[in-house]
């Protein structure tokens, strides 16, 4: 415990004002004594003023202090940057030597506080931040200094340079100096693109250390390998990719490895560009007139997305009734140019009861049977004109149909079930009053069914007597859907409580254009809450397994649990930044971000003492690297005095204390009053008595 004078304090037994009038006479008795000159006089007063001074009351004050220790922060750089090589390993040994020593000298106490990657959030490291929370509970007149273990790569040096702080700011980087990496770097990207043209995007390979140069870089659309090409180093370049599809189409870029680098994570890059069609085309040929050719008519016209072009064939040019040509249809059927100049523009073809009446010729059929298998998207809704001679069945679109009649039609009314395969396709799971876990529909009832073979593909919804109904089938690299009823429309209309006839059509449209979201065969994730979920869609029942790999490079196996509707699914926690990526064995890919899917933190990955060299420069503290000389020597120093030197770094005294207690001390005790007064008056009446 230590203690110090601090003041003179009185506490006067009378109020002041009275004391104030008992002065008076001493001071009439002073002035009397002056005047005359007489030496009784003169102790008089004395005997007044030790009066006056015992009423007043003067105590002597003095504080009981406690002295404080003075605070020592260590902040430990644990960024992602941190993990290459041995600089973790380094930064702990060194930790542990640090704490050893700065616990041997006296008065001070240490904090330790460590920084790692926050998930969702790309600042960078900040330990400066991380000092303001050690603090946020002491005073900063206790702080002795800071020391930072780190590789420099700090991302919140404050502008002044960490002056503010008061104390000196030392730094042990665990890098070594003249370390050599190279980095991938994306440039200028558009946020979006049109479907089926090309996008460009800018990057730039630098190479921190090495010289001019070129690097060939690998590019990967949406996980699949697209090109290779050599950029030059350090310069800015650009790359072309095509936009397959609507949705997010992620483009990764891949650097190869540079002589002597840290690492390779940096090397990687991805981008995210939004494809965006511009309409979707669709040719609507309708047949014999019925009930629901309107009802195809307002669905399709009803998407703002969807270009329809709708031709109804009420008359076969073998008709001749002699009507006039004025009264017939205002233009002509553009058979050319639909079936042979225009067929590729369209992004879905719909035969809707269309029954073969000499208008398209036989190499017209086989010019769709083409467009399907190069890509295009061929719906087929059949009545009874499908099952009777001269039907589509007998053209040369039958090579690419995956179901055929037999001839016979079902006259009875069904109400539509899903099949086992429907209750996991994108295009009919989940339907509204699907009777998803019960198996009973709510659904109304179609009137009519084409009965067919055995067919091709996945049959997704059965009607009377288990019979397919609606069939899906993949030619190559196009798409084929068949509705075996012309009653479909009866859902819209609320027969029997109606169906999901919109909900159920949009989606096959979708699927037959080749929408992402519909795919049977899909792999999904996303980060949201720190979490990275990972969902699978198969048609095959069961759990999987996918490879999950960090932004850092490690991967480790991912269980998805089957959800019994198409889908699995399995959920991470996320502990960095950066682009994670999922792969299944099958080699479908799925890229989510966690943040930014370049972050901060891995860009620069080579260690350097150009932000925290100003910094220490400015604050009096020192710069070491670990791999050249371990940790140096701490000592304390006088607050503002030199901090550093070759070998040391030093921490300030700063002598802290909180006050426990006052004592007071009277200044005037009782027995020097009662000598005073009494010697005093028995001085003056000696002096008295010798004149």
């Amino acid at each position: 415990m230590n203690e110090a004078f601090e003041a003179i304090r009185f506490a006067p037994l009378l109020p002041w004002p009275l004391l104030a009038g008992l002065a008076v006479p001493v001071l009439v008795v002073a002035l009397a004594a002056a005047r005359g000159r007489s030496l009784a006089g003169a102790l008089r007063l004395v005997v007044g003023l030790v009066l006056l001074a015992a009423l007043a009351g003067p105590r002597l004050v003095e504080e009981q202090r406690r002295p404080l220790a003075d605070i020592a922060v260590v902040v430990v750089d644990d960024s992602l940057s941190q993990s290459i090589l041995d600089r973790a390993a380094r930064t702990e040994a060194a930790l542990v030597e640090l704490r050893a020593r700065l616990e041997r000298l006296p008065g001070l106490e240490l904090r330790v506080e460590r920084v790692g990657p926050t998930p969702g959030v790309d600042e960078g490291t900040r330990l400066f931040a991380a000092v303001e929370r050690a603090l946020a509970d002491t005073p900063r007149r206790r702080l002795a200094g800071v020391v930072m273990i780190t590789d420099g790569r700090v991302h919140d040096v404050p502008a002044d340079l960490g002056r503010s702080l008061g104390v000196p700011v030392h730094a042990l980087l665990s890098g070594s100096p003249g370390e050599r990496d190279r980095r991938l770097v994306p440039g200028k990207v558009p946020a979006f693109g049109l479907v089926g043209k090309s996008a460009v995007f800018g990057f730039r390979v630098e190479d921190n250390g090495g010289g001019g140069g070129e690097a060939m870089v690998t590019l990967r659309l949406d996980g699949e390998p697209h090109a290779v090409i050599s950029v030059p180093l350090n310069r800015d370049a650009t790359m072309e990719v095509p936009l397959r599809h609507a949705g997010a189409n992620v483009v990764e870029l891949e650097a190869e490895a540079g002589q002597g680098e840290l690492s390779l994570v940096n090397n990687r890059a991805a981008v995210s560009i939004s494809g965006v069609r511009d309409r979707l085309k669709v040719l609507l040929i309708s047949g014999e007139p019925h009930a629901g050719e309107r009802t195809w008519r307002n669905l399709l016209k009803a998407d703002p997305a969807v270009d329809l072009v709708h031709f109804t064939i009420l008359r076969p040019p073998e008709k001749d009734d002699r009507t006039p040509i004025r009264e017939l249809s205002l233009i002509t059927f553009p058979v050319r140019e639909l079936f042979e100049d225009k067929l590729a523009d369209f992004d879905l073809v719909i035969f809707d009861r269309y029954r073969r009446r000499g208008v398209l010729a036989s190499a017209y059929y086989r010019n769709l049977a083409d467009y399907v298998r190069k890509g295009g998207a061929l719906l087929m809704a059949v009545g009874p004109e499908f099952a009777e001679p001269g039907g589509l069945a007998e053209s040369e679109l039958a090579r690419v149909l995956p179901a055929l009649p037999t001839g016979r039609q079902l006259g009875v009314a069904f109400r539509p079930r899903l099949t086992e395969a429907g209750r996991r396709h994108p295009v009919t799971a989940g339907l509204p009053g699907s009777g998803a876990g019960t198996g009973e529909p709510s659904w109304g009832g179609w009137m009519r069914q084409i009965e067919v073979g055995e067919p091709r593909g996945a049959t997704l919804l059965t009607g009377a007597a288990g019979l397919p109904l609606m069939v899906l089938d993949r030619v190559e690299e196009g798409r084929v859907a068949m509705i075996l009823s012309d009653t479909a429309w009866l859902w819209a209309r609320g027969w029997e409580g109606g169906g999901p006839h919109g909900e159920m059509l949009r989606r096959l449209g979708h699927w037959l254009m080749k929408e992402p979201e519909l795919e049977e065969h899909a792999l999904k994730a996303e980060i949201m809450g720190g979490q990275l979920t990972v969902t699978r869609r198969s048609p095959q029942p069961g759990a999987a397994e996918v490879t999950v790999t960090a932004p850092d490079g490690k991967a480790q196996l991912l269980a998805l649990a089957d959800l019994g509707n198409g889908s699995a699914m399995g959920r991470l926690a996320v502990s960095q930044p950066g682009l994670w990526r999922a792969a299944e064995e099958g080699g479908l890919v799925a890229l989510a971000a966690a943040g930014s899917p370049s972050p901060v933190e891995l860009a620069e990955l080579t260690a350097s003492d150009a932000r925290l060299g100003p910094v220490a420069a400015a604050t009096g503290g020192g710069l070491a690297w670990l791999s050249s000389g371990g940790v140096p020597e701490f000592r304390r120093v006088a607050s503002g005095a030199v901090a550093s030197g070759r070998g040391w770094m030093g921490l300030a005294e700063r002598g802290d204390h909180v006050v426990d207690g006052l004592r007071e001390t009277p200044l005037l005790p009782a027995w020097a009053l009662l000598v005073l007064g009494l010697g005093g008056l028995l001085a003056a009446w000696w002096a008295e008595g010798r004149r």
